[in-house]
């Protein structure tokens, strides 16, 4: 593309074109809807399933789109010299090379075209998985003659099929395609395998996979090749296969037990120059028999097909409007646009199931959970109150949680593949989440509903094991007497801090447990520490303490055990938090007494604040190095990890970040931080904030991460999750301009294409040559828009009210000094528009007039402008309302 873009924007809905897409085998985009989660790549690579036990498709990881021969195919046999195929996978390296290729793609759709002017065809083949209930993926396939003569030829659609579960991938293969049953069909073929093979329990199976295909006319295919054997030949190739390659007609062997082939070969079709021939190929998955002719009368006809195109574009086009931003920049505006939908994307998938995410088995984790409704809250909170709710009956009375969230609200699994894991930072995220709801709403009330405790056989924080507990005693904590106990939401928050305060090491920080938000810290369970998070306890304790005062007069009632956590003591003295801690598990290990104690407000927010003061003290004194930057973590020999060692300086950036959003760190500190970030983690070749700066070499003592290949993954990676959060402080601490730096790098290496190579996303992290890894399914998608509109653009609820306190950079008025945001609020749809005609950053500009509905109202502060909820109620609710910001 021009300019070595990847991709050029087509239009300001996110829709784009590349003519280079085909060169980058890594690429592929999501395409699903609540009932299927399919990948495509530009050759129509990728897979189809509805879960782990249910792949449509050859399960796909990121080396296959490479290594593959299986694809979703479309071949033309015009005679022995003339064998093309139409999506540019075959054996006829000449032909691939000849064909000019362009891909069109969209939210969330693809349309590939591909021109060979030897061969005379041009072919279209557009793919979605249309909106609604359906597990259905339609492909259309749309063949024009582009040469000055008649054409005959013979065209032929080829999915191989799998219809198994993945882990049947390197577990009995063959034996488990000895258990499908093949029945065709006028319109395609279906199949039923017997069993879900599984030798700890096989089970009967219910799913019915299938592929049905016709002509634009509705007529269907003349042959069917149901199997991959009959299909191919011997040869088993399935880019050069013997049915097309020597013409062959399907023959009368057995199908059963064999690997399925959606194979449908179509009558011999002439072409007069500049005609069209079109077919239709729908393939999906079922939960009981499908009818494919009802399926060939709904999609069958290219004017249906487009009315289900034009209702799935909608659908995205909606999804992807949580931030409505023009901020001058089109290719950022459109940019975003993706952005917005892959928390939605991340709802659907989990945090598997597309071709980088070759892992787990679907669902997402606790972290995911929160951040995931941060998005959602800023859209429209009030549907999320109750999910919030249900949220938070995956706390556990230890202070840990259910790790795996069920696909029902409220459901909750105990472990990751059987395995006792506690992450130390888990606690932190509701606060976070439920103080954006309470802000954005007012609504103190959630904190006084009711929600269980989760309850399973771990317990301690999964250092240790109650044997009392079984399958029929549930998984909802209960009382002596047996009943099910729930507690008010405010209890569960504090218990999740709380317990926090006294789970101290050896330097009487925070335990590191299983890991903090790094995954990769999983190798400093029994000594480990970290600092970094201490300090977000730190401030979530003072959250809570002010949450306390603004409930004063309620009844702020919670267990009796948790009088044990509001001891007052020397919190310098480590023995004596272990010794309560102890009391406290001890109380709670099996069950709950039942009884109740009620809080004075005012003491229980100072018991809060002296616990929060004296944590970020003790940071303050112990953990600021002399370098000028904070240590964030303690290894399992108890030895610091951040700071010189011998000759090497070693930083993270995480022990960075939190310090700053807890408020910790000083301005004076965070100033010095800003210098060494930059100075040790900043990388000018890319543009990009690196994790971590080089150890040098393993680390078994804290963490898996320092066993990567050092710039991937957790281990110096460019990590998008972690620079957005670096972003989000330094905004909320006041540096404007240094935290649109460091958010707007994360767009430019993204939109750097040349570097990057992925379609318009943010990934989960950049390597050490700038290659976009991991994309689409990622936390930081919605802690970026988060940080766009509440900290940059500074639009935000301030107890229910809405907040407009902007920290625009004068680069974002570089291309125009008129930008805005459109979002709802109170059930509103706003847009806010900031003029700034000397195109001034924050740290010069101040707000000269307020314009609501052309209506000047009165500023009481140069820096930020409160405009009540009553005033906000009273606004017409079926169109946009304007609120002009003048900044000056």
């Amino acid at each position: 593309m021009r300019n070595n873009n990847l991709y050029l924007f087509t239009d300001e809905r996110g829709s784009f074109r590349s003519s280079s897409a085909d060169k980058i085998k890594s690429l592929y985009l999501p395409l699903c809807n609540q009932a299927l989660m399919s990948s495509i790549s530009p050759d129509l690579g990728g897979d189809i399933k509805s879960g782990q036990n249910s792949f449509l498709l050859e399960p796909v990881s990121r080396i296959d789109l490479s290594l593959s021969r299986a694809s979703r195919n479309f071949w033309v046999y015009i005679n022995q010299d003339k064998i093309w195929s139409a999506t540019g996978v075959s054996k006829n390296l000449k032909q691939i090379q000849e064909d000019k290729f362009t891909l069109e793609a969209g939210q969330l759709w693809q349309r590939i075209s591909r021109e060979n002017r030897n061969i005379g065809l041009k072919s279209t083949i557009l793919s979605f998985v249309p909106t609604g209930p359906d597990a259905l993926e339609v492909m259309q396939v749309s063949l024009t003659n582009i040469s000055k003569k008649k054409i005959s030829f013979i065209p032929c659609a080829a999915i191989p099929l799998y219809c198994r579960s993945a882990d049947n991938l390197r577990d009995h293969r063959q034996v488990t395609a000895l258990l499908t049953r093949i029945k065709e069909d006028k319109y395609g073929i279906k199949v039923k395998p017997t069993l879900l093979f599984d030798e700890s329990g096989h089970k009967p199976n219910n799913t019915v996979y299938f592929a049905a295909a016709c002509d634009n006319k509705g007529k269907p295919a003349r042959y069917m090749y149901p199997t991959q054997e009959m299909f191919c030949g011997e040869s088993g190739d399935l880019e050069a296969p013997e049915a097309v390659f020597k013409n062959k007609l399907p023959r009368k062997i057995p199908i059963q037990g064999k690997e399925p082939m959606a194979a449908m070969r179509f009558a011999e079709v002439s072409l007069l120059p500049g005609a069209r021939a079109t077919y239709v190929i729908v393939t999906g998955l079922s939960q009981k028999d499908c009818n494919l002719s009802s399926l060939i009368s709904k999609f069958g006809q290219s004017k249906k097909i487009d009315a289900h195109f034009e209702q799935t574009k909608n659908f995205w086009q909606e999804q992807s409007k949580l931030l409505d931003v023009s901020s001058g920049n089109k290719h950022f505006d459109n940019w975003l646009r993706w952005v917005n939908i892959q928390p939605v994307l991340r709802k659907i998938f989990g945090c598997s199931f597309l071709p980088d995410f070759d892992y787990g088995k679907g669902g997402r984790g606790w972290r995911d959970l929160w951040q995931d409704c941060l998005g959602l809250i800023l859209n429209n909170p009030q549907p999320v109150r109750q999910l919030l709710i249900d949220n938070f009956c995956g706390v556990k009375i230890d202070g840990s949680n259910a790790t795996i969230i069920g696909k029902k609200p409220g459901e909750f699994i105990a472990d990751r593949n059987n395995i006792s894991r506690v992450w130390m930072d888990h606690g932190v995220w509701p606060l976070l989440t439920l103080d954006l709801y309470i802000q954005e709403t007012g609504d103190l009330g959630i904190l006084f509903e009711h929600a269980t405790y989760f309850k399973n056989h771990q317990i301690n924080r999964a250092q240790g094991i109650d044997y009392q507990w079984n399958a029929s005693y549930g998984n909802k904590l209960k009382t002596k007497s047996g009943k099910i106990y729930q507690g008010t939401i405010f209890e569960h928050l504090l218990v999740q801090n709380l317990v926090q305060f006294y789970n101290v090491g050896a330097h009487n920080h925070v335990r590191l447990e299983g890991a903090d938000w790094n995954d990769g810290l999983d190798m400093a369970k029994e000594h480990g520490e970290s600092v970094a998070f201490s300090a977000m306890y730190a401030q979530n304790l003072s959250t809570l303490a002010q949450l306390a005062l603004k409930c004063n007069g309620k009844g702020l009632d919670a267990a009796e055990e948790l009088k044990i956590l509001l001891a007052d003591f020397n919190y310098q003295d480590i023995a004596q938090k272990h010794k309560l801690l102890e009391k406290y598990f001890s109380k709670t290990k099996e069950n709950i007494s039942g009884k109740k104690i009620r809080l004075d407000a005012a003491v229980l927010s100072r018991n809060l604040n002296k616990k929060s003061l004296w944590m970020k003290k003790h940071i303050q004194e112990s953990e600021w190095l002399k370098e000028g930057f904070f240590n964030g973590y303690y290894d399992n020999r108890k030895n610091r990890v951040d700071g010189k060692r011998g000759n090497l300086l070693r930083v993270n950036l995480a022990s960075q970040v939190f310090p700053i959003m807890s408020g910790v760190a000083r301005p004076g500190q965070t100033k010095k931080i800003l210098a060494n970030v930059y100075r040790y983690l900043y990388d000018t070749s890319l543009g990009g904030i690196h994790l971590n700066t080089d150890f040098k070499k393993e680390q078994h003592d804290l963490g898996r991460a320092f066993s990567f290949a050092y710039g991937d993954k957790e281990n110096g990676a460019v990590f998008s999750h972690m620079v957005v959060m670096f972003a989000y402080a330094l905004y909320k601490q006041g540096y404007s301009q240094e935290g649109w730096r460091a958010l707007s790098s994360l767009y430019k290496m993204a939109a750097n294409t040349a570097r990057s190579k992925i379609y318009p996303c943010l990934p989960e992290y950049f390597d050490l040559t700038g290659r976009g890894m991991y994309s689409y399914l990622t936390g930081s998608a919605s802690w970026f828009t988060l940080t766009l509109l509440t900290q940059s653009f500074g639009v935000r609820g301030l107890d229910g009210d809405l907040l407009i306190e902007p920290k625009l950079s004068s680069e974002q008025f570089k291309s125009s000094d008129k930008i805005s945001i459109s979002r709802v609020f109170a059930d509103r749809n706003l847009k806010i528009v900031f003029l700034n005609p000397k195109r001034l950053g924050a740290e010069k500009y101040r707000i000269k007039r307020f314009l609501l509905n052309t209506e000047q109202l009165p500023i009481e502060e140069a820096t930020r402008i409160v405009v009540s909820r009553e005033v906000i109620a009273i606004l017409p609710k079926n169109k946009f309302n304007i609120l002009e910001v003048y900044l000056g």
